[in-house]
């Protein structure tokens, strides 16, 4: 009896790293990799499930979409792109791992991270913590008012709010104000030292983003856009952003 022939060739299936090297500038590199592990050598997320940046490459290279898909340590990643800076090809392994928490249904990403994503969407800051912009300015000027009064050398300190024609527009975690007042002040004594013309706004005022990490494309550009036109209205020349 005649064996069937083992078929090769044909049309190529789809995979998911097709998939993201058609949204990135020159795919991002992703078919340049050399398999050196320099990627791997400082990230610290190397390890965490038995996972690291160049195994995931490999894992969505070889087309194991499945594994690549349900792997937790996509969550795991910073997005510091210290692979990127250590990869010879410059492969963007972030971006991959950013389309991988994308392809996620929403309700399945992190809580954790998700929730601060909305409680930023629920406030004129966007501060991850939910506090508001008037809960902001007291804590602000409250705790102002301390060290003016506890520190003669920087009595003449100031932390504007709504500054109108600053030169430059200053972000603050809202962790800070929340839960760790007096971890702001050293900011604005660099910013007093250096003569810096600065203010917060009222809109726009948390630096931080957890819309990104969520890869919650939509929502992290609304916030991005709504931060930058609070700079603008404010005729500020600078946004600095603390995160």
């Amino acid at each position: 009896m005649a064996e069937a022939a083992l078929k090769l060739g044909g049309p190529k299936r789809t995979s998911f790293m097709d998939k993201v090297m058609e949204i990135l500038p020159e795919g991002g590199n992703l078919n340049l990799c050399l398999t050196c592990g320099a990627c791997s050598s400082g990230c610290p997320a190397t390890g965490i499930d038995g996972m690291d940046p160049r195994k995931f490459l490999r894992m969505a290279a070889l087309g194991l979409d499945e594994e690549v898909m349900k792997s937790t340590w996509a969550w795991c990643c910073t997005q510091c792109q210290r692979c990127v800076r250590a990869c010879p090809m410059g492969i963007n392994i972030p971006a991959l791992v950013f389309n991988c928490r994308a392809s996620w249904p929403r309700e399945d990403r992190p809580k954790g991270i998700r929730d601060s994503c909305d409680a930023a969407l629920k406030t004129g800051g966007f501060s991850a913590m939910g506090a508001s912009s008037e809960d902001f300015q007291f804590v602000v000027e409250d705790v102002l008012e301390e060290v003016r009064e506890d520190q003669p050398r920087f009595k003449d300190m100031l932390a504007p709010i709504n500054k109108q024609g600053a030169k430059y527009f200053l972000n603050q975690n809202s962790r800070e104000p929340v839960t760790e007042p007096d971890e702001m002040v050293p900011l604005w004594k660099i910013m007093h030292m250096a003569g810096a013309d600065w203010t917060y706004g009222t809109l726009g005022w948390a630096a931080e983003n957890y819309c990104l990490f969520l890869a919650d494309n939509e929502s992290w550009e609304k916030i991005v856009r709504q931060k930058a036109k609070a700079v603008d209205d404010l005729g500020c020349e600078y946004w600095l952003n603390t995160e």
